[in-house]
């Protein structure tokens, strides 16, 4: 019986072959889209789940609100993690973890660069799941010096993973690590990624005691049933009970006082897992993903897969209605309603399996470009035969029951003897049922193009906005490996009459710019303590930059020693108080030092446009590390060519290295822009099935009315005017579509933009652009049948009258 129901089907298909095709490649493309999103949010959520513990492990953080900003950092102080363990009896076990670096290592002949090195305690690999192909994880950092090194990097500088006493040597450094492990390459999914651990004893400061610094990351492994909100209040405690005595010291009142006056700050704990989709820290090992994107995105999968869905009701519809007399030759032979749903069950469920392994095909395909645009490096082989096989086979059959179960109950429903008869009549409810469907499809359709115009307007905002400082044709070049002939090299550059000028500083205003919290208080108040971020500059930052003074002057050689005087952003000097004699006042650090202020600079962007400016303090330092470059070249490629080779002119163990300015300030909003390109993908692709369920609708319409056209064109109606009329019915439905779909759009779109403190405002042409290239395009899908139904000749559709 089957066999026979599979034959029927198959025949059925080949039949109706264009609308078969339409049927399977909507389908398959609303399931290859929901599979590729089911796959990034996967992967998006398996952070730091490989490790067998991931459910009691925390990350002890540093909040607050203080005068001049939020405090919010992903590390903390050198005690915290000892006095845990020590006072707080729900704590198991602790590990910290600090950046180590960009050392040089020295092996034969060779020199090597590393950037993924980091000081961790010995209990650090009892705690994670970091297997050991060689080596004891117990004992192997017990000792100062001592280092465990990835596979990958073993084979790098020695060919060979059997380098357990072997010796790295830091060049430029007495320093030399012994190998005492060799661990399996970290999971990608994982927050922190490291290609060497060296000991944490082999630093001094790790046995520090002051609770004024910080740089360490901190983890906990929990007792089981430990309550986190408990240990929290008890964190609280602790935290009050040592920084007390060290705060009187550092900022001279008590820290009773000090919260006394607003502020507020402590050590919290943040769940493992959470890290990677719920952090907003600075100085975090990795940058963060961000679960508002993954709602977004397993919405669209959602809504790609229902109207996909709908669209084999509405296609699996018009198709059917061409087998009404086959229905009915059916059931006067005695096939009952229950044959009839077997068999339209039949023929979707195929159509769903052969939809299936087609999108299978199109993820297989369309991998490698969905990696680029989500900068994810996703594989099929992440999902387990063993569970993926049966769940798509379930899924395919939830799929095909659930698109064919409308088109199944509506076309076996009819009265045979009606049908014979040509006396059956369409149910209103159902053509209304199916233009409510496309109605929806319209409203996702819709929301989707609006909510591209809005991102894409929003990204192109922060792009284009006033910075405060110039980004274009300024080239950063890693400069500290010259080491003492960095000046050397800048002299020779600023020689060339295609350069402006030249500083010498790391700070940055655009990607990773490791700034540090700097207190200060003016004289006049000295309970008045300002958070503030430091930069260390030198005198040609700021024309380097393009930056402008609001009052004073810049730092000077000619002003004699400005190792004492400070310029500072309009921000501070607001929060600081003052609104004008700006110029001459003083500052005192937490280190007693008192700073006078000799400029004030207008605010320039320096952190994402995601926050507000913050107060900022620039001092003068002899800092080495990058040469920021401002160019007038107008062919840059020659001018890199000439600074490469002033470079290799002195003898320097690493590659000539640089980057762009303004490059890097878009690598800033990397999350944004991808977020925009992958929703435009998705929004095409969603109106391109969207236009399939319409053009099913209006095959359907045309199949009904044929006989109404003939007889209007009999007398006298034109092709246009039977176009108009076929088309107005349905960009009416797409009329109600952008009258719903506005506010919701309206309203998701408001909420994102929330997350930046510089947006632009969503405007009532948006909504039009939208709403005319929904209507532009469903008038383009519904004229190419209307235009069929019009000049179909009307001798054809009338003569079984």
């Amino acid at each position: 019986m089957i066999k026979s129901y599979i034959k029927i089907a198959v025949r059925n298909l080949k039949r109706n072959i264009s609308i078969s095709l339409i049927n399977v490649c909507g389908l398959a493309l609303g399931i290859a889209t929901c599979l590729l999103i089911s796959l990034y949010i996967t992967d998006e959520l398996s952070y730091d789940r490989y490790n067998k513990q991931a459910d009691r492990i925390v990350r002890v953080v540093f909040k607050g609100n203080v005068k001049g900003g939020d405090i919010k950092e992903a590390h903390v102080m050198p005690p915290v993690a000892s006095t845990m363990k020590a006072e707080l009896t729900d704590v198991q076990e602790t590990a910290r973890l600090r950046i180590g670096g960009t050392p040089l290592f020295q092996v034969g002949d060779k020199v090597f660069h590393e950037e993924q090195l980091a000081y961790v305690d010995a209990s650090f690999f009892s705690m994670f799941t970091l297997p050991l192909l060689k080596g004891d994880m117990l004992t192997a950092l017990a000792e100062p010096n001592t280092a465990i090194i990835s596979e990958k990097m073993a084979q790098k500088y020695f060919n060979t993973i059997d380098v357990v006493g072997k010796e790295l040597p830091m060049k430029g450094s007495e320093s030399i690590l012994k190998i005492t492990g060799v661990m399996q390459a970290i999971p990608k999914n994982s927050h922190f990624n490291f290609d060497i651990f060296t000991s944490i004893e082999t630093l001094e400061d790790a046995r520090s005691t002051s609770w004024m610094t910080s740089e360490y990351y901190t983890y906990a492994l929990l007792k089981k049933d430990a309550s986190l909100k408990q240990i929290e209040s008890k964190l609280a405690s602790l935290f009050d009970k040592h920084v007390g005595p060290q705060f009187m010291a550092g900022f001279g009142m008590s820290y009773e006082d000090y919260k006394k006056t607003g502020n507020n700050i402590g050590l919290y704990l943040q769940p493992l897992t959470d890290i990677h989709l719920h952090s907003d820290f600075v100085y975090d090992l990795s940058p963060s993903g961000n679960i508002s994107y993954l709602y977004i995105f397993g919405v669209i999968g959602l809504f790609m897969l229902l109207i996909a869905t709908i669209n084999f009701m509405n296609l699996s519809t018009a198709s059917g209605s061409k087998r009404f007399k086959e229905i009915g030759v059916r059931k006067v032979l005695g096939a009952g309603k229950q044959k009839l749903l077997i068999q339209f069950f039949t023929e979707g469920i195929l159509i769903t399996y052969i939809a299936l392994l087609l999108a299978v095909v199109i993820v297989l395909l369309s991998l490698p470009v969905f990696n680029h645009f989500s900068g994810k490096s996703l594989e099929i082989q992440q999902l387990s035969p063993f569970t993926t096989i049966p769940m798509l086979i379930g899924f395919g059959l939830l799929i095909g029951l659930f698109s064919s179960s409308y088109p199944a109950l509506y076309l076996s429903s009819f009265n045979p003897i009606m049908i014979l008869r040509n006396r059956f009549n369409v149910s209103t409810k159902g053509l209304g049922l199916r233009s409510g469907l496309v109605v929806f499809q319209f409203i996702v359709s819709v929301g989707l193009i609006f909510c591209t115009v809005v991102v894409s307007r929003q990204l192109d905002f922060m792009r284009h906005i006033k910075l405060g400082y110039d980004k274009e044709n300024v080239i950063i070049v890693q400069s500290w490996p010259l080491g003492s002939n960095e000046k050397a090299f800048a002299d020779r550059l600023v020689q060339d009459s295609r350069i402006l000028h030249i500083s010498h500083s790391s700070y940055l205003p655009a990607g990773a710019t490791y700034n540090n919290n700097f207190f200060i208080y003016p004289k006049e108040n000295p309970n008045q303590w300002v958070k503030t971020l430091r930069y260390d500059v030198d005198d040609q930052y700021i024309p380097t930059m393009g930056m402008k003074l609001k009052e004073g002057r810049n730092f000077s050689k000619t002003y004699g020693n400005d190792s004492l005087s400070v310029v500072i952003n309009e921000t501070a000097a607001k929060n600081l108080g003052w609104n004008d004699n700006i110029i001459g006042r003083t500052l005192t650090d937490k280190d007693n030092q008192v700073l006078q202020v000799i400029g004030v600079v207008e605010d320039f962007h320096f952190k994402p446009l995601h926050e507000t400016i913050a107060p900022l303090v620039m001092v003068l330092s002899d800092q080495a590390g990058n040469l920021i470059i401002k160019t007038k070249a107008t062919n840059m490629e020659k001018l890199l060519t000439t600074v490469k080779q002033q470079y290799n002119a002195f003898p320097s163990d690493l590659p000539f290295d640089y980057s762009f300015l303004d490059e890097r300030y878009n690598q800033t909003y990397q999350s944004e822009l991808k977020t925009g390109q992958l929703l435009t993908i998705f929004a095409t692709l969603t109106i391109f099935v969207a236009c399939l369920g319409l053009l099913g609708l209006a095959i359907f319409t045309a199949h009904q009315r044929k006989k109404e056209i003939g007889i209007r064109k009999v007398i006298g109606a034109k092709v246009s005017d039977i176009v108009r009329m076929l088309s107005f019915e349905f960009i009416r439905l797409v009329f109600i579509a952008i009258i719903i779909a506005s506010p919701i759009a309206w309203w998701m779109m408001h909420m994102w933009l929330q997350d930046f403190a510089y947006r632009i405002q969503v405007q009532w042409w948006m909504f039009a652009v939208a709403g005319l290239l929904a209507i532009i395009i469903a008038l383009f899908t519904v004229s190419t049948q209307a235009i069929r139904a019009a000049i179909a000749n009307p001798v054809n559709s009338l003569k079984d009258e």
